[in-house]
């Protein structure tokens, strides 16, 4: 399992990457899709949406279940990833890279210390 060290982590496996613009991009781990199997659809929020901290904000569906996804910090979507519309399985193969979800600009400077640094998520997934 890839758990990139450059990345923060919230407790329901989505990741947060602060930018160098202060907004930060979100996904989901490598950890959550492999839970989910196989990826065949994704539904995205508009563009322009207003988020808070731990709000649902569009739902991951998989030949297993349906998984909400939730907000690592509160602002305005400002980006969302349309490749997925067509091709939802980029999350399974690159959960890090193409498969990228959304872009936040948060309304205040933002600090992403609230959530797990790589160690401490490679410690929570193995508890789980």
């Amino acid at each position: 399992m890839q758990i990139p060290e450059e990345l923060r982590y919230a407790d329901n496996h989505e990741w947060a990457k602060l930018e160098d613009d202060g907004s930060v991009r979100v996904g989901i781990s490598d950890y959550a899709q492999d839970a989910l199997g196989d990826i065949v659809y994704i539904d995205l929020p508009e563009v322009g949406a207003t988020v808070g901290e731990g709000d649902a904000f569009g739902e991951i569906e998989s030949t297993k279940s349906v998984a909400e996804i939730y907000a690592p910090v509160a602002g305005t979507i400002t980006e969302v990833n349309d490749a997925l519309d067509a091709a939802p399985e980029a999350i399974n193969h690159q959960p890090y890279g193409a498969g990228w979800i959304v872009v936040i600009t948060p309304a205040t400077d933002v600090s992403l210390d609230h959530l797990m640094e790589a160690e401490a998520y490679a410690a929570y997934t193995e508890e789980g």
